[in-house]
Protein backbone atom coordinates (compact mmCIF):
# COMPACT_ATOMS: atom_id res chain seq x y z
CA UNK A 1 0.00 0.00 0.00
CA UNK A 2 2.78 2.10 0.50
CA UNK A 3 4.20 1.93 -2.46
CA UNK A 4 1.02 3.22 -4.62
CA UNK A 5 0.42 6.20 -2.25
CA UNK A 6 4.09 7.48 -2.68
CA UNK A 7 3.44 8.07 -6.14
CA UNK A 8 0.34 9.37 -5.90
CA UNK A 9 1.71 11.43 -2.59
CA UNK A 10 4.08 13.14 -5.12
CA UNK A 11 1.82 14.10 -7.63
CA UNK A 12 -0.35 16.06 -5.48
CA UNK A 13 2.54 17.89 -3.92
CA UNK A 14 3.57 18.51 -7.39
CA UNK A 15 0.37 20.30 -8.78
CA UNK A 16 -0.41 22.12 -5.34
CA UNK A 17 3.63 23.42 -5.81
CA UNK A 18 2.39 24.52 -9.78
CA UNK A 19 -0.69 26.55 -8.46
CA UNK A 20 0.87 28.17 -6.15
CA UNK A 21 3.39 29.65 -9.00
CA UNK A 22 0.50 29.89 -11.22
CA UNK A 23 -0.97 33.31 -11.51
CA UNK A 24 -3.83 33.71 -10.02
CA UNK A 25 -2.97 31.00 -7.79
CA UNK A 26 -5.27 28.66 -10.66
CA UNK A 27 -3.93 25.88 -12.48
CA UNK A 28 -0.76 26.18 -14.30
CA UNK A 29 -1.08 25.90 -17.82
CA UNK A 30 -0.24 22.76 -19.73
CA UNK A 31 2.53 22.59 -22.31
CA UNK A 32 0.04 23.18 -25.23
CA UNK A 33 -1.60 25.88 -24.18
CA UNK A 34 1.63 28.27 -23.17
CA UNK A 35 2.66 30.68 -25.23
CA UNK A 36 1.51 33.77 -27.43
CA UNK A 37 -1.96 32.10 -27.82
CA UNK A 38 -2.55 31.89 -24.39
CA UNK A 39 -0.67 35.41 -23.11
CA UNK A 40 -3.13 36.83 -25.58
CA UNK A 41 -6.00 35.21 -24.20
CA UNK A 42 -5.62 35.94 -21.03
CA UNK A 43 -4.73 39.74 -22.16
CA UNK A 44 -7.75 40.41 -23.71
CA UNK A 45 -10.63 38.37 -21.10
CA UNK A 46 -9.07 40.93 -18.54
CA UNK A 47 -8.61 44.14 -20.85
CA UNK A 48 -4.74 44.11 -18.86
CA UNK A 49 -1.48 41.90 -20.23
CA UNK A 50 -1.14 39.31 -17.92
CA UNK A 51 2.37 38.66 -15.39
CA UNK A 52 3.28 36.21 -18.04
CA UNK A 53 2.75 38.26 -21.38
CA UNK A 54 6.18 39.70 -21.43
CA UNK A 55 7.75 36.29 -21.01
CA UNK A 56 6.25 35.14 -24.49
CA UNK A 57 7.49 37.44 -26.47
CA UNK A 58 11.19 36.68 -27.84
CA UNK A 59 13.88 38.78 -27.07
CA UNK A 60 15.21 41.78 -29.48
CA UNK A 61 18.42 40.44 -30.82
CA UNK A 62 21.42 42.23 -29.55
CA UNK A 63 22.76 43.28 -33.12
CA UNK A 64 19.42 45.07 -33.54
CA UNK A 65 21.03 48.33 -31.92
CA UNK A 66 24.45 47.67 -33.64
CA UNK A 67 25.41 49.57 -36.46
CA UNK A 68 24.90 47.88 -39.72
CA UNK A 69 27.54 47.12 -42.46
CA UNK A 70 26.16 48.51 -45.63
CA UNK A 71 25.81 51.20 -48.60
CA UNK A 72 26.26 55.21 -46.85
CA UNK A 73 25.53 58.33 -48.63
CA UNK A 74 29.73 59.04 -48.58
CA UNK A 75 29.37 62.55 -46.78
CA UNK A 76 32.37 62.64 -44.25
CA UNK A 77 34.60 65.11 -42.40
CA UNK A 78 37.28 63.35 -40.94
CA UNK A 79 40.37 63.99 -38.86
CA UNK A 80 42.84 61.64 -39.20
CA UNK A 81 46.16 60.89 -36.94
CA UNK A 82 48.17 58.08 -37.43
CA UNK A 83 51.61 57.22 -35.18
CA UNK A 84 53.68 54.90 -36.17
CA UNK A 85 55.38 54.31 -33.24
CA UNK A 86 54.98 55.04 -29.42
CA UNK A 87 55.57 58.59 -28.53
CA UNK A 88 56.54 59.03 -32.39
CA UNK A 89 55.55 61.80 -34.48
CA UNK A 90 51.95 61.50 -35.80
CA UNK A 91 50.95 62.06 -39.56
CA UNK A 92 47.89 63.69 -39.49
CA UNK A 93 45.42 63.81 -42.81
CA UNK A 94 42.13 65.52 -43.21
CA UNK A 95 39.08 63.37 -45.31
CA UNK A 96 36.05 65.10 -46.45
CA UNK A 97 33.92 63.31 -49.02
CA UNK A 98 30.69 64.50 -50.36
CA UNK A 99 28.75 61.49 -51.90
CA UNK A 100 31.80 59.48 -52.25
CA UNK A 101 33.78 61.63 -54.04
CA UNK A 102 36.97 63.58 -52.10
CA UNK A 103 36.72 67.35 -51.79
CA UNK A 104 39.30 70.13 -52.55
CA UNK A 105 39.85 70.41 -48.47
CA UNK A 106 41.02 66.33 -48.39
CA UNK A 107 44.73 66.17 -47.44
CA UNK A 108 44.73 62.74 -48.01
CA UNK A 109 47.02 60.50 -49.18
CA UNK A 110 44.29 57.91 -51.32
CA UNK A 111 41.20 60.27 -50.64
CA UNK A 112 39.37 58.76 -53.89
CA UNK A 113 39.55 55.11 -52.00
CA UNK A 114 38.89 56.77 -48.45
CA UNK A 115 35.37 58.08 -49.99
CA UNK A 116 34.70 54.95 -52.12
CA UNK A 117 35.33 53.45 -48.68
CA UNK A 118 33.08 55.01 -46.65
CA UNK A 119 30.00 55.13 -49.45
CA UNK A 120 30.45 51.32 -49.50
CA UNK A 121 30.47 50.66 -45.84
CA UNK A 122 29.30 53.52 -43.45
CA UNK A 123 29.92 51.40 -40.50
CA UNK A 124 33.72 51.20 -40.90
CA UNK A 125 34.10 54.19 -38.40
CA UNK A 126 32.03 52.47 -35.83
CA UNK A 127 32.86 49.00 -35.30
CA UNK A 128 30.72 46.85 -33.14
CA UNK A 129 32.70 46.22 -29.31
CA UNK A 130 34.62 43.36 -29.55
CA UNK A 131 32.62 40.77 -27.55
CA UNK A 132 34.30 39.24 -24.04
CA UNK A 133 34.44 35.59 -25.19
CA UNK A 134 35.67 36.06 -28.71
CA UNK A 135 39.00 34.80 -29.59
CA UNK A 136 41.76 37.02 -31.03
CA UNK A 137 45.20 35.93 -32.21
CA UNK A 138 48.22 36.49 -30.44
CA UNK A 139 50.17 38.27 -32.81
CA UNK A 140 51.58 42.16 -33.28
CA UNK A 141 51.07 44.00 -36.38
CA UNK A 142 53.26 46.82 -35.02
CA UNK A 143 53.37 49.75 -32.67
CA UNK A 144 50.99 52.16 -34.77
CA UNK A 145 47.94 53.91 -33.93
CA UNK A 146 45.12 55.82 -35.39
CA UNK A 147 42.41 57.90 -34.13
CA UNK A 148 39.84 59.22 -36.37
CA UNK A 149 37.06 61.87 -35.37
CA UNK A 150 34.82 63.85 -37.08
CA UNK A 151 31.68 62.85 -39.07
CA UNK A 152 30.19 60.48 -41.12
CA UNK A 153 26.61 60.68 -43.09
CA UNK A 154 25.77 63.38 -39.81
CA UNK A 155 26.72 60.93 -37.46
CA UNK A 156 29.45 61.57 -34.85
CA UNK A 157 32.77 59.20 -34.95
CA UNK A 158 35.43 58.52 -32.86
CA UNK A 159 37.59 55.51 -33.77
CA UNK A 160 40.87 54.24 -32.74
CA UNK A 161 42.79 51.69 -34.25
CA UNK A 162 45.86 49.57 -33.55
CA UNK A 163 47.94 46.28 -34.15
CA UNK A 164 48.06 44.86 -30.91
CA UNK A 165 46.32 41.63 -31.93
CA UNK A 166 44.47 39.73 -34.85
CA UNK A 167 40.97 40.99 -34.02
CA UNK A 168 42.63 44.79 -34.19
CA UNK A 169 44.71 43.99 -37.25
CA UNK A 170 41.59 42.57 -39.12
CA UNK A 171 39.66 46.41 -38.05
CA UNK A 172 43.00 48.14 -39.33
CA UNK A 173 42.67 46.33 -42.43
CA UNK A 174 39.05 46.47 -42.79
CA UNK A 175 39.28 50.71 -42.55
CA UNK A 176 42.97 51.01 -44.27
CA UNK A 177 41.55 53.22 -47.21
CA UNK A 178 39.93 55.39 -44.90
CA UNK A 179 43.50 54.99 -41.94
CA UNK A 180 45.37 56.49 -45.48
CA UNK A 181 48.31 53.69 -44.18
CA UNK A 182 48.51 49.98 -43.96
CA UNK A 183 50.40 49.71 -40.77
CA UNK A 184 53.38 47.96 -39.61
CA UNK A 185 53.33 43.88 -40.98
CA UNK A 186 49.49 44.35 -41.99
Amino acid sequence: MRKTLTPTLLALITAAGLAACSPAGGPAPSASTTGTASASASASSTGTPSADAETTAPAPSPSAAAPTAGPGQGNAELAIMVTSAEGGKATNYTLVCQNGIPAAESQHPTAAAGCAALKENAALLSPEPRPTDKACTQQYGGPEEATVTGSVDGKAVEARFSLRDGCEIAQWKAAKDILGSTGGAV
